[in-house]
């Protein structure tokens, strides 16, 4: 059986002292034996946070990379500097990301790339906007955005990664995907890859995102191909948080 994976994004969002609160509640609640716990923080409280976690079953992760090594590229991170912070994941291709940033497909398999050449695990993000659902084009954006990344680097690539499907139409509006919707796009991405490997289909981690919470969160990551969450707003809430991470 897949090991769940509840991942936090923090987005902006945060303080030194309110993430030290947080980190304390979370250590001491948290019974990680068959869940793998991860927290992205913002860039500027990566070391602090790996401080406070460096003895805890909670992973490090960061909220970006640049896809270059290093270089004159003012204002990015590169992976090796996130593994030097002590990060062990890092979200690639955020919805957030490619809508106010631009960055496309090509841009976002080179993170991947970048990540997983630097000993991070990659979480990758795909999903669809609200219109692209409503004219039945779900399943051809998430697979472009995946397709982008097997092309770059190999289907073999994604047994070093975690995908996060995302539907962009359910982050931060209280509205999500039923089950039965994220289960249906959770199958399509693990058919898409276990055509290609069916080992590493079999055993890919696929998380869902978009407004889980402790209400809901059983319901979801029941369905079979759901192995997990990719959790925003709640993540800040540490009894929310816990109470997903019980939940998976």
């Amino acid at each position: 059986m897949r090991r769940k994976i509840v991942a936090g994004n923090w987005k902006m969002l945060g303080s030194r002292t309110e993430n030290a609160a947080l980190l304390d509640a979370l250590v001491g609640g948290l019974n990680a034996d068959t869940v793998t716990c991860v927290v992205c923080p913002p860039f500027v409280y990566l070391h602090d946070v790996w401080r406070a976690l460096r003895d805890s079953p909670i992973a490090l992760g960061a909220q970006d990379v640049c896809a270059e090594a290093q270089g004159a590229y003012t204002g990015e991170v590169s992976a090796a500097m996130l593994k030097d912070v002590g990060c062990e994941y890092v979200l690639v291709g955020h919805s957030e990301r490619r809508t106010l940033y631009g960055e496309d497909d090509q841009l976002v398999a080179r993170k991947y790339a970048a990540a997983l050449g630097r000993g991070l695990i990659p979480i990758l993000c795909l999903g669809e906007q609200l219109a692209e659902r409503e004219a039945g084009q779900s399943t051809q954006v998430v697979g472009r955005q995946l397709a982008a990344v097997v092309n770059l680097c190999g289907v073999q690539a994604l047994a070093g990664g975690v995908l996060a499907y995302e539907p962009v139409w359910a982050i931060g509006t209280g509205r999500n995907a039923s089950p039965e919707q994220a289960q249906a796009i959770h199958a399509f991405l693990r058919e898409q890859v276990g055509q290609q490997d069916a080992k590493i289909g079999a055993g890919l981690r696929i998380l869902y995102g978009g407004s889980v919470k402790a209400g809901n969160a059983r319901e979801l990551f029941d369905m079979p191909d759901v192995d997990g969450g990719l959790i925003g707003g709640a993540s800040l809430k540490s009894d929310e948080f816990l109470a997903i991470v019980a939940a998976a």
